[in-house]
């Protein structure tokens, strides 16, 4: 007796079925490694899609230029001095953030436009807004550095206001002893807002020779003269001070701007360990 059409099509079709749903299963195992990127999203299923569209290009961190539309401009005092003196790949650099040790006293940095003149608040009610970025600076400087694989640490005191200059915890007398056993240090500053401040720039140490890394970052920031103001105590105990700009404009602006501000200290700097780089393959 014949069998009913249903067996016949049932029969028929399972096989087919499987056969289908084994095709189905290895297209699907493929999909991830496929360049048609398959989706299977609502009518599209193993349909290709578009290629995502490109995400808008943000603006890197630009080439310093002089004058320089972040850092504005340079010091209007400049150096003419030169750093010639080689130094080690493994140059061992300490950064420092300016003031750290010296808040609500005299020497406490500038409060910036922003809060002097426009009464805006201050980033922090318990430093000036220099100390408050040049601690970001700091830190990020440092970062970056040991990403590049520089010998590279920070020195932060363990109070914000000491007195005696002469205390272990401040930077004069940690700078003294590390530059006397051959660390490299550099602090780091934002200048006063004009017409008080000078710019951007290096003020040398004055306590040893002076090497291509300062060089490099005059080139790249500036330098003031070596005997500024008739030698601060900082340079006088080996402390290179890098003034990355006054802190006004379009610095200031992004710095306090909450959406740009991440970037703009990540590209501050960047630019101070490009520097320290270029001296120490170059020497």
């Amino acid at each position: 007796m014949p069998l009913p059409d249903w067996m016949c099509r049932r029969r028929i079709t399972v096989p087919a079925s499987i056969g289908l749903l084994s095709v189905l299963a290895l297209v699907l195992a493929n999909a991830a490694e496929s360049p048609l990127n398959y989706t299977l999203a609502g009518r599209n299923w193993l349909i290709p899609t578009e290629p995502p569209a490109p995400k808008p290009k943000t603006e890197s961190c630009p080439t310093i230029r002089n004058p320089d539309p972040l850092m504005g401009p340079r010091t209007r005092l400049p150096g003419n001095w030169k750093g010639l003196d080689p130094v080690s790949a493994n140059l061992p650099i300490v950064v420092m953030a300016g003031h750290a040790d010296s808040q609500n006293m005299d020497g406490s940095g500038t409060p910036g436009y922003a809060v002097d003149v426009r009464n805006e608040k201050p980033m922090d009610s318990s430093m000036r807004d220099e100390l408050f970025w040049n601690f970001k600076v700091q830190q990020e400087v440092v970062r970056l550095g040991l990403e590049r694989g520089l010998n590279i640490t920070a020195y932060t005191p363990s109070a914000l206001t000491i007195h005696n200059h002469n205390d272990p915890r401040t930077n004069w007398s940690q700078a003294k002893r590390r530059s006397e056993r051959g660390e490299y240090v550099l602090e780091i500053h934002f200048d006063a807002y004009s017409p008080y401040g000078f710019g951007s720039g290096l003020i040398p140490a004055i306590n040893r020779r002076l090497n291509r890394v300062d060089e490099s970052l005059a080139q790249a920031f500036g330098r003031f003269p070596r005997n500024f103001r008739g030698g601060l105590g900082g340079p006088r105990r080996g402390i290179g001070i890098l003034e990355i700009g006054m802190l006004q404009g379009e610095l200031e602006k992004r710095l306090r701007d909450p959406v740009a501000s991440d970037a703009t200290v990540t590209c501050l700097a960047e630019r101070v360990v490009n520097a320290l780089e270029r001296g120490i393959k170059t020497a």
